[in-house]
Protein backbone atom coordinates (compact mmCIF):
# COMPACT_ATOMS: atom_id res chain seq x y z
CA UNK A 1 0.00 0.00 0.00
CA UNK A 2 1.63 3.37 -1.15
CA UNK A 3 0.84 6.81 1.03
CA UNK A 4 -0.80 9.16 -1.11
CA UNK A 5 -1.01 11.78 1.51
CA UNK A 6 -0.31 12.09 5.82
CA UNK A 7 -1.36 14.81 7.79
CA UNK A 8 -1.55 15.63 11.76
CA UNK A 9 -5.52 15.85 13.32
CA UNK A 10 -6.92 18.60 14.54
CA UNK A 11 -7.89 18.55 18.35
CA UNK A 12 -11.22 17.62 17.87
CA UNK A 13 -10.59 14.54 15.21
CA UNK A 14 -7.90 13.51 17.96
CA UNK A 15 -10.80 13.72 20.78
CA UNK A 16 -13.70 12.54 18.30
CA UNK A 17 -11.67 9.28 18.36
CA UNK A 18 -10.78 8.90 21.95
CA UNK A 19 -14.09 8.85 22.81
CA UNK A 20 -14.96 6.37 20.45
CA UNK A 21 -12.78 3.94 21.08
CA UNK A 22 -13.37 4.72 24.84
CA UNK A 23 -17.21 4.40 24.36
CA UNK A 24 -17.33 1.40 22.46
CA UNK A 25 -14.06 -0.16 24.12
CA UNK A 26 -13.71 0.53 27.38
CA UNK A 27 -9.72 1.69 26.57
CA UNK A 28 -8.13 4.73 26.97
CA UNK A 29 -5.87 5.70 24.23
CA UNK A 30 -2.84 8.08 25.17
CA UNK A 31 -0.71 9.27 22.57
CA UNK A 32 1.63 12.18 21.42
CA UNK A 33 0.28 12.38 17.77
CA UNK A 34 -2.28 11.41 15.46
CA UNK A 35 -2.07 11.23 12.01
CA UNK A 36 -4.42 10.24 9.17
CA UNK A 37 -3.27 8.41 6.02
CA UNK A 38 -4.52 8.30 2.55
CA UNK A 39 -3.79 5.78 0.41
CA UNK A 40 -3.29 5.41 -3.30
CA UNK A 41 -4.01 1.98 -3.93
CA UNK A 42 -6.95 1.23 -1.05
CA UNK A 43 -9.89 2.54 0.21
CA UNK A 44 -8.88 2.09 4.02
CA UNK A 45 -8.87 5.29 6.32
CA UNK A 46 -6.39 4.91 8.48
CA UNK A 47 -5.18 6.56 11.54
CA UNK A 48 -1.19 6.42 12.76
CA UNK A 49 -1.05 6.64 16.44
CA UNK A 50 2.69 7.85 17.32
CA UNK A 51 3.58 5.98 14.59
CA UNK A 52 1.77 3.20 14.33
CA UNK A 53 -1.58 2.12 12.22
CA UNK A 54 -4.12 1.60 15.32
CA UNK A 55 -7.25 3.40 14.14
CA UNK A 56 -9.50 1.97 11.38
CA UNK A 57 -12.62 4.54 10.23
CA UNK A 58 -15.04 1.65 9.37
CA UNK A 59 -18.67 2.14 7.50
CA UNK A 60 -21.25 2.61 9.45
CA UNK A 61 -23.92 0.12 10.10
CA UNK A 62 -25.78 0.90 7.16
CA UNK A 63 -23.41 1.25 4.48
CA UNK A 64 -20.98 -1.65 6.18
CA UNK A 65 -17.88 -2.99 3.72
CA UNK A 66 -19.32 -6.20 2.71
CA UNK A 67 -16.59 -6.77 -0.01
CA UNK A 68 -13.89 -6.61 2.50
CA UNK A 69 -11.66 -3.40 1.57
CA UNK A 70 -13.21 -2.09 4.66
CA UNK A 71 -13.12 1.51 3.44
CA UNK A 72 -15.04 3.94 4.07
CA UNK A 73 -14.75 6.65 1.38
CA UNK A 74 -17.74 8.51 0.87
CA UNK A 75 -19.96 7.10 3.79
CA UNK A 76 -20.33 7.71 7.17
CA UNK A 77 -17.83 5.91 9.02
CA UNK A 78 -16.62 5.34 12.78
CA UNK A 79 -13.18 5.20 14.47
CA UNK A 80 -12.07 1.65 15.58
CA UNK A 81 -8.85 -0.31 16.57
CA UNK A 82 -7.25 -2.02 14.30
CA UNK A 83 -6.02 -5.49 15.26
CA UNK A 84 -2.35 -3.58 15.73
CA UNK A 85 -4.40 -1.40 18.31
CA UNK A 86 -6.49 -4.41 19.54
CA UNK A 87 -3.37 -5.92 20.28
CA UNK A 88 -1.44 -2.41 21.87
CA UNK A 89 -4.42 -1.65 23.79
CA UNK A 90 -6.61 -4.41 24.50
CA UNK A 91 -10.44 -3.83 24.62
CA UNK A 92 -12.86 -4.29 27.50
CA UNK A 93 -15.92 -4.34 25.75
CA UNK A 94 -17.14 -6.06 21.90
CA UNK A 95 -15.19 -8.96 22.35
CA UNK A 96 -15.69 -12.21 20.82
CA UNK A 97 -13.47 -14.95 21.79
CA UNK A 98 -12.50 -18.00 19.02
CA UNK A 99 -11.25 -21.17 20.12
CA UNK A 100 -7.95 -22.52 18.72
CA UNK A 101 -9.78 -24.49 15.52
CA UNK A 102 -10.99 -20.99 14.23
CA UNK A 103 -7.77 -19.23 14.38
CA UNK A 104 -6.34 -20.22 11.32
CA UNK A 105 -9.92 -19.31 9.41
CA UNK A 106 -10.14 -16.01 10.96
CA UNK A 107 -6.73 -15.47 10.46
CA UNK A 108 -7.52 -15.48 6.74
CA UNK A 109 -10.34 -13.03 6.67
CA UNK A 110 -13.21 -15.78 7.60
CA UNK A 111 -16.44 -14.47 8.66
CA UNK A 112 -16.87 -16.04 12.53
CA UNK A 113 -19.06 -19.05 12.69
CA UNK A 114 -21.19 -20.21 16.19
CA UNK A 115 -19.14 -23.29 16.47
CA UNK A 116 -16.04 -21.49 16.86
CA UNK A 117 -17.27 -18.76 19.56
CA UNK A 118 -16.09 -19.99 22.68
CA UNK A 119 -17.60 -16.34 24.64
CA UNK A 120 -18.93 -13.14 23.41
CA UNK A 121 -18.94 -9.90 25.34
CA UNK A 122 -23.01 -9.89 26.38
CA UNK A 123 -23.24 -5.79 25.48
CA UNK A 124 -22.63 -6.72 21.68
CA UNK A 125 -25.80 -5.60 19.70
CA UNK A 126 -26.26 -6.66 15.78
CA UNK A 127 -24.40 -4.30 13.78
CA UNK A 128 -21.53 -3.42 16.67
CA UNK A 129 -17.98 -3.02 15.91
CA UNK A 130 -15.97 -6.58 17.40
CA UNK A 131 -12.59 -7.26 18.54
CA UNK A 132 -12.01 -10.77 17.82
CA UNK A 133 -9.34 -12.81 20.24
CA UNK A 134 -8.36 -15.95 20.83
CA UNK A 135 -8.36 -17.84 24.15
CA UNK A 136 -4.78 -19.80 24.20
CA UNK A 137 -3.15 -16.25 24.19
CA UNK A 138 -5.39 -13.60 23.84
CA UNK A 139 -4.25 -12.29 20.62
CA UNK A 140 -6.53 -10.35 18.77
CA UNK A 141 -6.76 -11.69 15.30
CA UNK A 142 -9.43 -9.32 13.35
CA UNK A 143 -12.07 -6.62 13.60
CA UNK A 144 -15.50 -7.27 12.73
CA UNK A 145 -19.52 -6.43 12.61
CA UNK A 146 -21.50 -8.68 15.01
CA UNK A 147 -24.46 -9.80 12.77
CA UNK A 148 -26.54 -10.94 15.98
CA UNK A 149 -26.53 -9.93 19.72
CA UNK A 150 -23.15 -11.18 21.80
CA UNK A 151 -25.89 -13.27 23.95
CA UNK A 152 -26.66 -15.08 20.75
CA UNK A 153 -23.24 -15.72 19.51
CA UNK A 154 -22.20 -19.29 20.81
CA UNK A 155 -24.03 -22.14 19.38
CA UNK A 156 -24.34 -24.79 16.59
CA UNK A 157 -24.12 -23.11 13.52
CA UNK A 158 -24.26 -19.80 11.63
CA UNK A 159 -22.28 -16.84 10.76
CA UNK A 160 -22.73 -14.29 13.47
CA UNK A 161 -19.33 -11.63 12.80
CA UNK A 162 -18.43 -10.34 9.51
CA UNK A 163 -14.94 -10.06 8.75
CA UNK A 164 -13.73 -6.31 8.06
CA UNK A 165 -10.23 -6.53 9.22
CA UNK A 166 -7.73 -9.49 9.91
CA UNK A 167 -4.22 -10.58 10.47
CA UNK A 168 -1.77 -10.76 7.33
CA UNK A 169 -4.62 -8.27 5.26
CA UNK A 170 -2.99 -5.27 3.37
CA UNK A 171 -3.69 -3.07 6.55
CA UNK A 172 -1.91 -5.17 8.47
CA UNK A 173 1.01 -5.53 6.74
CA UNK A 174 1.20 -2.00 6.05
CA UNK A 175 4.01 -0.41 7.70
CA UNK A 176 5.36 3.53 7.56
Amino acid sequence: MNVKSRHHLRADAIDDIEDAVATQLGVDIEADSYESVEFEDSDWEVVLVDGEPLVLYVESETRSASDGSGGAAGGESEPFLTVQGANAYPPERNVVTVDAGAISFVSDGADVMRPGIVEADDSIEAGDLVAINEEGHGKFLAIGRAKTDGSDMVGDSGKVVESIHHVGDDLFEFTV
